[in-house]
């Protein structure tokens, strides 16, 4: 692995278990079991803080808290988490009161033919970000696994 960026790797990583702890998580919340969960957005942990903050805490513990590399982890890291858990959670917000919204002129236009009202043959998608918890838990597990990983590295 000497001739690879760890740092690539370790948020690769922390993206790719994140994905796949989905997969559990969703089987606590619901009682089944599904796969299609590792390829989903949203969910819990946020794949995008585990892969940001995994990348931060491997830099920080790498290069020290006052390196510019630092610095542009973290920072890159806080727009991520904060868009993952702000505008692209209300987007599908959005798209849910569209959906909705379509649903209603469905039943209406049944009542009213002369609206000729054409159905989507496809929803909105409506898990498109993440409630802060779920953020955070994404930040703790990314943040122990970049930790884990410069541990392994300095040894």
């Amino acid at each position: 692995m000497q001739n690879m960026n760890r740092g690539i790797i370790t948020a690769l990583s922390a993206i790719g278990l994140a994905q796949a702890l989905k997969i559990v998580t969703h089987k606590r919340l619901t009682g089944k079991w599904d796969v299609k969960q590792v390829a989903t957005t949203g969910g819990m942990p946020s794949s995008h803080s585990a892969g940001v903050s995994a990348l931060a805490a491997y830099i920080g513990a790498n290069r020290g808290s006052r390196h510019t590399e630092t610095a542009l982890a973290a920072v890159f890291g806080v727009i991520v988490m904060y868009d993952a858990q702000g505008i692209r959670r209300h987007t599908g917000e959005i798209a849910r009161l569209v959906n909705d919204l379509e649903d209603n002129f469905v039943t209406i236009a049944q009542d009213f033919p002369a609206l000729q009202f054409q159905e989507r043959e496809k929803e909105l998608k409506e898990l498109l970000g993440h409630q802060p918890l779920e953020v955070l838990g994404g930040a703790i597990f990314g943040t122990i696994l970049g930790l884990i990983s410069a541990k392994f590295e300095n040894k």
